[in-house]
């Protein structure tokens, strides 16, 4: 379908956005419901932190096996059947999870929960270049971005309030039947808006993909507590790095690829793409970070913590529809470059965090700094799949989502990793210079709290220098294209490369 049929009202766009976004809200809020939980969850089925986080650490990983597959679901099933049975995954999961009678049960329904969330986003993104023409994909992926950003923002809030007030279940039976009545409302809205074909699957890929995606992120995921000289992390790092060189190799050698990496022909996708994934590595600094100075450091509560996180969210809840606006109107460029200003300056700021700071200055910061993330997310995202075309989207946001979800994952173990590391230097230098002896515990523990403080201050340090990174690269950005111009090109590029189509 072309951008002509769909300005002249082909597809009854309202009511197919409206429900997916509402399940995408539903999806993303769960992603931080669960962590404020895991304390309780803990005490109440009687196991260790390391097995706990597995409730996490197994959403992330089949996240990422199952993303690499989205363009090959997207060309085999339609829009309906795809929506339907990636909803109705994550109500199963969530409903498993809530009557679980043990930890295996639970961890059973996160896996199922993982598969319908990690089809759920590249399954939207593509609705949503498919429906809408390219005028209008700024301001309707902005939309998208409130789901993408303030759900997982109110998570904290919500999950501590009903944590401190109620069991651990309400949350997941507080998301159920929501999921259900989202399910039910599909059934009948969601329509068909893509055509499907019946390509062969390579399984032999999927395999390989299954092992390395799976493997590499395992490892990033573990690195944080187990160490990166651990014996578990260095052997998924060989097999998944050897799994993923391989399935690499083989996606240019098959006629139906599940990931298509000759998309790096094209120049604006591919700087795009490294920009989100940099930016994303920069952002989960804080999303980890924070939290833990919050509680650890400063000693509030998960609700305070949370509420710390909330008007971020909200910042960038609001600023997603204007910024998808401003993008339709002027392009990535410039909105990347002011964003990513805005964005160096504040987590500058956050390197100067002290065990005193006062809550006003780190809220104020961390909102601003969420405020310039807010300018350059679904920007540069939506311009990246722009400069591919329709034909080509549902490959470009299986790679996207893929590489943002390893960019996750390195960036929660590296920003954990150097936090960790150079806080115990910082505290065992403080012990030395003070002459603080083991059996002085009240000034051991303050040695401790302000070596950590420091340890976060150069994580975010490092971050900043990330986000300057991306900041230099946004000015290479190309600036807002004339429609007829790039369509045109566009069916020029397809025609020279038919292995793309």
């Amino acid at each position: 379908m072309d951008d002509q049929q769909k300005e002249n009202g082909f597809i009854r766009k309202g009511p197919i956005f409206g429900v997916m976004i509402a399940g995408a809200v539903i999806a993303f809020l769960n992603q931080t419901l669960i962590n404020v939980a895991l304390p309780q969850i803990m005490n109440h089925l009687h196991i260790d932190a390391a097995t706990a986080n597995w409730l996490t650490t197994i959403f992330m990983l089949v996240n990422g096996i199952v993303i690499p597959v989205t363009a090959f679901f997207m060309n085999r099933f339609t829009t309906r059947q795809l929506y339907l049975s990636s909803i109705g995954f994550f109500a199963i999961g969530t409903l498993i999870c809530g009557i679980a009678p043990s930890f295996s049960f639970i961890l059973v329904g996160r896996v199922i929960q993982a598969i319908g969330a990690g089809i759920l986003f590249p399954l939207i993104t593509n609705v949503i270049f498919t429906i809408f023409p390219a005028n209008r994909r700024g301001f309707a992926m902005g939309i998208f971005g409130v789901a993408m950003n303030f759900a997982p923002a109110i998570g904290p809030t919500l999950s501590g309030w009903i944590v401190q007030n109620y069991s651990w279940r309400v949350l997941f039976f507080v998301i159920f039947p929501v999921a259900l009545l989202n399910f039910v409302v599909a059934f009948f809205l969601v329509k068909n808006v893509s055509e499907t074909s019946r390509p062969k699957l390579d399984v032999l890929g999927v395999a390989l993909s299954t092992i390395g995606f799976g493997g590499v992120l395992y490892a990033f995921a573990t690195a944080g507590t187990n160490g990166w000289d651990s014996i578990d992390v260095i052997v998924m790092f060989i097999v998944g790095g050897i799994s993923l060189a391989l399935f690499v190799w083989r996606q240019f050698t098959v006629s139906h690829p599940i990931l298509e990496f000759r998309i790096f022909k094209y120049s604006t996708f591919s700087l795009t793409t490294v920009i989100n994934v940099v930016v994303t590595m920069a952002m989960f600094s804080g999303m980890i970070l924070m939290p833990i100075y919050m509680q650890n450091v400063r000693g509030f509560s998960p609700i305070q913590s949370g509420l710390l996180l909330l008007p971020g969210g909200i910042v960038m809840g609001i600023m997603s529809p204007i910024t998808g606006r401003l993008f339709d109107k002027y392009g990535a460029r410039w909105l990347t470059i002011i964003g990513l200003a805005i964005t160096i300056v504040t987590t500058f700021g956050l390197t100067r965090l002290e065990t005193n700071t006062t809550f006003f200055y780190v809220v104020s910061i961390y909102t601003l700094r969420m405020f310039g993330m807010s300018l350059v997310m679904m920007p540069i995202f939506t311009a990246g799949l722009n400069d591919l075309g329709l034909s080509l989207n549902k490959y470009g946001t299986a790679m996207v989502n893929t590489l943002r979800n390893v960019a996750g994952a390195i960036g929660m173990a590296f920003f954990v990793t150097i936090m960790t590391n150079q806080g115990t230097k910082h505290a065992q230098s403080i012990m030395l210079q003070q002459h603080i002896l083991p059996t002085d515990k009240a000034h051991m523990l303050l040695a401790v709290n302000e070596g950590s403080v420091m340890g976060i201050d150069d994580a975010f340090m490092i971050a900043t220098i990330l986000t300057v990174v991306g900041f230099l690269l946004a000015f290479f950005i190309k600036g807002k294209t004339n429609k007829k111009q790039t369509i045109g090109n566009r069916v020029k590029t397809l025609k020279k490369q038919p292995s793309l189509q």
